[in-house]
């Protein structure tokens, strides 16, 4: 990644932790809490791509499991963060823009379930029932109706941050976007666009040529 990615990403996820550890947990929600670094991970994910949204799941995850009050042990919630930043960032459009907000919210809510259940897994595969005690169904609704409150105010600012830090690096360049069609002229054409214009000149000249020849035949009748 980038460095100026890797910097960005670093703050919007500390500002995330920060906020969802001092304000969203202390709201004593019903189920569970609204997770504001995952919806931090998808805003970037959408942007970065798959490869980028499973080194900044990773990364905000293992903060997440070493910020206070972390009661399970370290990698876990790392482990689940990389792959939803993973998953999410194949729905990133080809485009670089988004077309409506129906598909951001689907994948919100994909990615809420999704990381609760293997929160979930993951915690039955080393002996933690918390999950179990609790509900896993009333998790499973609370952490998607909350992540889908909170995911219009968050992720499209997230994006938008994103983008014009690195002023839009999802867009093509005009020099890349004339480097790709002169690229594409060259596959389309099998023997290249320059090659083209060169057999073009290459016509012209000997039409040119034939031409003077022409004419110096008849001045030579001429003379005679």
């Amino acid at each position: 990644m980038r460095f100026n990615r890797i910097l960005l990403s670093s703050a919007l996820v500390v500002v995330a932790l920060v906020v969802q550890v001092s304000v969203l947990a202390r709201l004593q929600l019903p189920g569970a809490v609204p997770d504001l670094v995952l919806l931090t991970v998808l805003g970037l994910a959408l942007v970065y791509g798959h490869v980028g949204g499973a080194l900044i799941g990773f990364g905000a995850g293992l903060l997440t499991d070493l910020a206070p009050p972390a009661d399970h042990a370290a990698g876990r919630y790392a482990l689940v963060l990389c792959v939803i930043g993973y998953l999410a960032g194949l729905a990133k459009p080809e485009t670089g823009r988004l077309r409506s907000a129906s598909g951001p919210l689907v994948v919100v809510v994909g990615a809420a379930i999704g990381s609760t259940l293997l929160y979930a897994g993951v915690g039955a595969l080393v002996g933690d029932g918390a999950a179990r005690h609790v509900g896993l169904g009333g998790l499973l609704f609370t952490a998607a109706l909350y992540d889908l409150l909170l995911a219009p105010f968050t992720i499209p600012l997230i994006i938008t941050i994103a983008r014009r830090a690195e002023n839009d690096p999802l867009g093509e360049s005009p020099a890349t976007t004339k480097a790709a069609d002169v690229s594409n002229g060259f596959l389309a054409s099998g023997t290249g666009l320059r090659i083209g214009s060169q057999r073009g000149a290459g016509l012209r000249m000997k039409a040119v040529k034939a031409r003077a020849a022409r004419a110096g035949r008849i001045k030579g009748v001429k003379r005679l």
